[in-house]
């Protein structure tokens, strides 16, 4: 054989065999209806190929996906990778009307992307509706070929998805409470990978299973895809340790209580070192606020193998549903990692401060009767997003005028006591598609200060097309003068989804270093739906390394 040819084939050989070699996956996700039993009832759900959760979805760092999503429902549906940071390829982003129409029944959409940098737990839902109630699931990324976790490898590793269930269909829950003005029915029951267990009116429905071996140990990939519900998870007479959220590495720590908000994901290790028995999972909410929640707790059971099924289950308690300080033990033990090989890149100096008032508010309403002629919304800024019905990427990428202006504001528009039980004299909003506009590149500092209107309430806000790093977080309003010189900008935690506290403020800062239109919402869908949205247009750099892609052909019309 030639040289040449011998050289060809060591090229391709230590191509495929080295860490950094990636490849292109493709998955079909089919949106099918499909009935379900639970809590002693059937309905039919909206469903990813038939399954509640939706199917896990792996992949490896440096990978191409091409996920094509075929819509079988008479429903219009999208689907966002909730965490990829989506480098300029928002168009696969998945909020509706953000940065894509809908693909509607019938039709099919190809989301084609590349997972840069990252590696860890994040999932995928509907963005749209209240579909992401069943439509849902895991998206596991796995570190580069050869490369290692930052902590001993565990022996197997397990995806608990933590959710809702309605016995009603939860777009005839919606639609109601909008037509009434007031806040919707709470779900009927939580669910661990679909199963709510057994429950004071369905006793004999089954729970999720986890068997394990002694002496094993597992990641235990925990991920929050409730709509409105953050809850706690502990397993009894078994320790946590803690090692990443949202897809980032932590500095490990052991504890028995995680909290876990809406679009979060936290990974634990678990070891197997109890008596062989059975011994009981939960989950149940945390609310430390006035404010209406489901607090039926799901049971699963830790069955560890040879333990006969008629063996008693080890019970354990689970948090007082108003238990601030078990959540803050918690959300304050958690520091990046900020290692050599993990940096935790935090921005210094800061380019963009801004101040946004979360919270709700009451706008008139002729048709809501029941609400005496008012209903109940929510802002940013005493801004109420107003869904357009062309996608502000499409709009923001041709040009097209009209859709949307870039005029949010960055500070409250007028400031009063925030987190006072009194309220302003006027509870009403302004309604508009605004946008906030940022240079590429720039560095971002954002305080999120809850507000006391009607109520004060945690709020878990999502950044699309980011992570970011919560610098600081305090209780009551945000001193601009005080509060920045007790900041962490060494190892702050690195996430994308952060929750603001009840009656307080947390600071994030990121680089906007990825060009298109970038999401900010609540996670709690019911504050969603209310308005608690804005986004980010972050221009293009100076060169096509710096500039968003064109759409795809097939992107969706509205």
């Amino acid at each position: 054989m030639e040289y040449s040819s011998w050289l060809r084939i060591f090229v391709i050989l230590t191509f495929c065999l080295s860490p950094a070699f990636s490849i292109t996956r493709h998955y079909k996700l089919n949106v099918v209806m499909r009935n379900m039993s639970r809590l002693c009832s059937t309905k039919p759900i909206v469903t990813i190929n038939g399954r509640f959760p939706g199917p896990t979805i792996y992949a490896r760092e440096d990978d191409r996906m091409l996920i094509k999503v075929v819509n079988h429902v008479k429903y219009n549906i999208t689907i966002h990778w909730h965490g990829v940071k989506q480098l300029r390829s928002g168009w696969a982003d998945g909020p509706a009307y953000i940065t894509q129409c809908p693909v509607q029944p019938g039709q099919s959409y190809v989301y084609n992307f590349t997972i840069t940098g990252q590696r860890g737990t994040l999932f995928w839902h509907a963005h749209i509706l209240w579909l992401r109630a069943t439509v849902h699931g895991a998206f596991v990324i796995l570190p580069k070929r050869g490369v290692p976790y930052p902590f001993p490898k565990p022996n197997h590793e397990a995806v608990l998805v933590l959710g809702e269930w309605w016995k009603s269909d939860t777009e005839a829950v919606i639609n109601e409470a909008l037509s009434s003005g007031l806040a919707p029915n709470v779900s009927d029951a939580h669910t661990i990978n679909g199963y709510p267990g057994p429950v004071s009116n369905c006793p004999s429905q089954g729970g999720y299973t986890l068997s394990v071996a002694h002496g094993k140990t597992y990641m235990l990939r925990v991920i929050n895809a409730a709509l409105n519900e953050e809850l706690f998870f502990k397993i009894a007479s078994h320790k946590m340790t803690v090692v990443e959220v949202d897809a980032t590495y932590v500095k490990p720590f052991e504890t028995d209580t995680i909290i876990v908000a809406p679009g979060q994901t936290t990974n634990v290790i678990v070891t197997a070192d109890q008596g062989f028995g059975k011994y009981m999972v939960v989950a149940s909410t945390f609310m430390d606020s006035p404010i209406a929640i489901d607090n039926v707790t799901v049971t699963a059971t830790l069955h560890y193998s040879g333990t006969l099924a008629s063996f008693p289950t080890t019970l354990t308690r689970t948090p007082p549903q108003n238990a601030t300080s078990v959540a803050n033990n918690f959300i304050d033990s958690l520091r990046s990692l900020n290692s050599k090989k993990h940096p935790a890149r935090v921005p210094k100096n800061v380019d963009h401060s801004l101040l946004f008032a979360v919270g709700l508010g009451m706008n008139p309403c002729q048709s809501c009767i029941v609400g005496n002629g008012s209903r109940v919304v929510a802002s940013i800024n005493n801004v109420t997003f107003v869904m357009p019905t062309t996608a502000l990427l499409q709009a923001h990428f041709f040009g097209i005028k009209g859709v949307f202006t870039t005029d949010f504001p960055g500070n409250p528009p007028f400031v009063f006591n925030y987190t006072d039980t009194v309220p302003p004299a006027s509870l009403a909003t302004t309604n508009g598609t605004r946008l906030y506009r940022l240079p590429y590149n720039a560095t971002v500092q954002v305080v999120l200060q809850d507000t006391g209107i009607i109520a004060p309430e945690n709020h878990p806000l999502h950044l699309h097309g980011f992570n970011f790093f919560a610098v600081g977080k305090g209780l009551g309003n945000f001193n601009p003068k005080k509060d920045p010189k007790k900041f962490n900008l060494v190892d702050p935690v690195e996430r994308n989804t952060i929750g603001v506290p009840s009656g307080g403020w947390v600071a994030i800062r990121f680089h906007a270093d990825n060009p298109g239109v970038w999401f900010l919402h609540c996670h709690l869908e019911v504050h969603t739906t209310w308005g608690l949205k804005m986004a980010f247009l972050v221009d293009n750099g100076k060169g096509p390394n710096e500039s968003l892609l064109p759409p795809p052909k097939d992107l969706p019309k509205c």
